[in-house]
């Protein structure tokens, strides 16, 4: 008899590590002070300013709790699982996916900085990059499993869906299981703008031989 039973992981191995990643790192960032840890590393506007352009990427790795860790770590491998199985998991398509993560999650940390220029809330978290893996997502619902249009049913009920979600957190002024953490949300929507956008150059980035 055919044993079609599926495995309980099924995620590609880049969606997978980076959800690894989250809570691995938050793990250690956990035994560390964390005045010592979030003044360096943390993504701020005032930052920016100084010319700290490091903690755009830096403050991703980094978390403000195990609740955050383990929602980004949920929707990364949630999310990121359909994109990365496009990309594919040979060298194009894992580069390609790892750096679509990075960029998003700096310009989501770029768009909270336009919105508050000069500003010392510091940011930690990879929610920014998670909501463009979500807005990529739903561009791949759109295409039954190809890259759909931007302007698809799924892209923008996902994305209004998306807006009110962030815009109640806006109203609340916190998250469910945050505690009294603050939320960026307006990273959140800079984050899904970006992946919506640039999810269609890098599924064409992630085709590219690296021979070519």
């Amino acid at each position: 008899m055919d044993d079609d039973r599926q495995p309980m992981f099924n995620a590609p191995w880049p969606a997978l590590l980076i959800a690894v990643v989250i809570l691995v790192v938050y793990g250690a960032q956990s035994f560390l002070p964390a005045e010592q840890i979030l003044p360096r590393w943390a993504f701020s506007p005032q930052a920016l300013e100084q010319g700290r352009y490091e903690t755009l990427v830096s403050a991703l790795f980094l978390s403000g709790s195990w609740p955050h860790a383990l929602a980004n770590s949920a929707g990364a491998l949630a999310f990121g699982t359909p994109l990365a199985r496009l990309f594919g998991g040979k060298f194009a398509g894992a580069g390609a996916f790892f750096l679509f993560c990075l960029v998003c999650g700096a310009l989501s940390n770029l768009g909270f900085a336009l919105v508050h220029p000069g500003g010392q809330m510091l940011l930690v978290g990879a929610s920014g990059a998670v909501s463009a893996l979500m807005a990529a997502a739903s561009r791949i619902i759109a295409g039954r499993g190809g890259m759909g249009p931007i302007l698809s049913a799924p892209v923008i009920g996902m994305g209004i869906a998306w807006l009110v979600v962030n815009l109640l957190v806006a109203v609340l002024g916190f998250a469910p299981g945050m505690g009294d953490a603050p939320v960026a949300w307006e990273a959140h929507l800079f984050g899904f703008a970006a992946g919506a956008l640039l999810a269609g150059p890098f599924a064409w980035l992630a085709r590219r031989d690296i021979s070519d």
